[in-house]
């Protein structure tokens, strides 16, 4: 007898990582998870990035007990520390202020779980972005145009705020917007599922 084909679920509610996973071609569920995103104390970067990846992709396990799901997050350090979404534009200000002529790590977290047999495969994946040295006025229009106030570090690669970036180097430029497919692809093919 062969084994029913899983379905795909996405935990994530961002419409950034949905549209990445879109390029695979593959059908796929979205879910929405819901846990707490705040950082343990003294919690490493990598650490929150890949607890929370795990534990996104476990909360939505509860409703698809027979699938394979993809949990990610990504946390974004400065000289150590953590910069979190901004939510409003007094944060973005102050974030974008820090981060001017500054490399920031963005440390994103894959996890597959595999509903089916508890199997869960976990990577993170930094991406180095060096910012350049904007002038107040310069942060002042960006924040304006992208309104980038649920992005880590407030900076949203995928759209304007390219012009933010001086340089960009890492394994995956997908990590960076949140979902690193390269490891992904891999993840999933050792689940036996193949994109091509």
């Amino acid at each position: 007898m062969q084994k029913k084909i899983q379905q795909l679920v996405l935990g994530s509610s961002s419409i950034y990582r949905q549209a990445l996973l879109r390029r695979l071609q593959i059908p796929f569920e979205i879910a929405s998870p819901e846990i707490d995103e705040a950082p343990l104390p003294d919690e490493m970067p990598e650490a929150t990035a890949l607890r929370l990846a795990e534990a996104k992709a476990r909360s939505v396990a509860i409703i698809y007990t027979d699938a394979l799901i993809i949990g990610a997050d990504q946390v974004a350090v400065l000289e150590g520390v953590q910069l979190g979404k901004p939510l409003n534009h007094e944060n973005a200000i102050k974030q974008l202020r820090l981060m001017r002529g500054k490399e920031v790590v963005f440390h994103t977290a894959l996890s597959l779980f595999n509903s089916r047999n508890n199997r869960i495969q976990t990577r993170i994946i930094p991406y180095y972005v060096k910012f350049r040295e904007l002038n107040d006025r310069q942060i002042e229009n960006y924040l304006n145009k992208e309104k980038p106030y649920h992005c880590a570090g407030s900076a949203k690669s995928e759209g304007l705020g390219i012009v933010l970036i001086e340089r960009m180097t890492g394994d995956d430029p997908n990590a960076l917007v949140g979902l690193p497919l390269i490891a992904l692809v891999e993840m999933l093919e050792f689940e036996g599922i193949k994109i091509v």
